[in-house]
């Protein structure tokens, strides 16, 4: 049993201890190094990752090689190409280890099984999907609405503590303004 997972899928479902040792019986344990990639565009995506330790972020790089941040990732977060997981088809970004991290994985078709043996985990993948979903929408509003300083507050607030974590150039890059703009509010707000 992996006691992290087990105590996310508890936080957002009711289930039996029989499901759960099931859902921990087809995940598996990989380690990614700092700097490694644990996706690259072009691979086909076969599984997804629940985040026990460590730090990820998930880019792609436009027709004019700019990078563009969508996810980060901590503790107790899932992270993969979702799109090509779903839809078994091949990544579009690219998923870095910002610090060595320990991962859970599981399989496409390990994750069709369970939810056919166990389908109270189509809703626990429902409730989360649900969740990222808004809070893209929500910083996609963000993002037309607000100022630098207001969406670095939202930013600290889903990712607490994360800035101890990220370089200011890569937080910078998701909220879409430079790191010199950043670097203003940060000291602004007596944060740098």
């Amino acid at each position: 049993m992996y006691p992290s997972i087990t105590k996310h899928i508890r936080d957002h479902i009711h289930t039996t201890a029989p499901a759960i040792h099931l859902f921990n019986s087809v995940l598996n344990e990989i380690s990614v190094k700092k700097g490694a990639f644990l996706l690259k565009p072009g691979t086909f995506v076969k599984h997804e990752y629940f985040v026990v330790k460590g730090c990820l972020k998930a880019y792609y790089i436009d027709n004019k090689g700019h990078r563009h941040i969508i996810q980060f990732a901590v503790e107790n977060w899932w992270i993969g190409d979702f799109d090509a997981f779903y839809n078994q088809g091949s990544s579009n970004i690219y998923i870095e280890a910002i610090e060595d991290a320990q991962l859970l994985s599981i399989n496409y078709n390990s994750l069709q099984k369970i939810y056919a043996e166990a389908p109270v985990f189509e809703r626990y993948f429902r409730i989360l999907i649900t969740s990222a979903f808004i809070a893209q929408r929500k910083r996609i509003l963000s993002a037309q609405e607000k100022n630098t300083q207001e969406r670095y507050l939202e930013f600290c607030n889903s990712y607490p503590n994360i800035e101890d974590r990220v370089p200011n150039y890569d937080i910078a890059n998701y909220l879409g303004v430079t790191p010199e703009n950043l670097s203003r509010v940060r000291k602004k707000l007596n944060l740098s």
